[in-house]
């Protein structure tokens, strides 16, 4: 099977760690037995020099490319808009923070590369003594109670859908990001049921994970994407992901 990766990077106002997450993406790449790779930084309107740090480092790597949204759309946004310009033959985004470490794209690779499945996702659930860091404690209560309302609302039986850590195959990332809606962080449940109504295979996999300050999802930003739930099944009922 091909070797061949994309790997997106949505990132908001990183200046600050953006050099360091391309740096150790770059290095794992350099030293694992991809084909090919590239990586995608996917600006999303942002206020300080994430634009500029990202192209400093793509001037001195054709690895990198940057991309830059119209305006700040959205991490949903952002992620479909590096996956649909992306070229490998597998496609994996990652949050800026690196929370799960690049690295444990080795876990995912395994569950997709004989074919079984066609989606590998990183997650947190389902072994929490990988998680080094720990959120706050309102947050990972509110994690909680948002998993149960999405398997209600979408019936996906999948234990966490929003770690920023997840693996595709090129042309089913193509297919439904092409059928994606939402733009903001209700996306990826989103992204994970239209990808089950159509029938692709779905592993989920626990890795590590950490949580990193200066996250951009806010108490009325994790309020809202219980709103989108309601969205995704209206959406559903409503034909929009045929």
């Amino acid at each position: 099977m091909t070797r061949s990766i994309s790997i997106v990077i949505p990132a908001f106002n990183e200046q600050v760690r953006l050099p360091d997450t391309l740096r150790r993406v770059e290095r794992y790449l350099q030293e694992s037995n991809w084909a090919f790779h590239e990586i995608l930084v996917v600006d999303d309107g942002s206020t300080d020099a994430t634009c500029d740090a990202a192209t400093v480092f793509a001037a001195a790597n054709p690895n990198i490319r940057v991309l830059r949204n119209p305006g700040n759309r959205g991490k949903g946004f952002s992620v479909r808009h590096g996956m649909l310009e992306a070229r490998g033959e597998w496609r994996l985004f990652s949050d800026a923070d690196l929370s799960a470490p690049i690295e444990e794209l080795e876990k995912l690779w395994p569950a997709v590369a004989q074919g079984k499945n066609e989606i590998a996702i990183g997650s947190r659930a389902l072994d929490r003594s990988l998680i080094g860091v720990h959120q706050p404690g309102y947050r990972e209560t509110m994690g909680r109670v948002f998993n149960a309302v999405m398997r209600a609302a979408t019936g996906l039986p999948i234990s966490d859908t929003q770690c920023g850590f997840k693996l595709f195959r090129g042309d089913v990332a193509r297919e439904v990001f092409s059928r994606q809606i939402l733009e903001r962080f209700g996306f990826d449940a989103e992204v994970l049921y239209i990808a089950s109504r159509r029938h692709y295979r779905i592993a989920e996999v626990p890795v590590r994970w950490n949580h990193v300050e200066g996250s951009k999802v806010g108490m009325l930003t994790g309020l809202h994407a219980f709103g989108e739930l309601a969205e995704i099944r209206l959406n559903s009922l409503r034909g929009k992901y045929r």
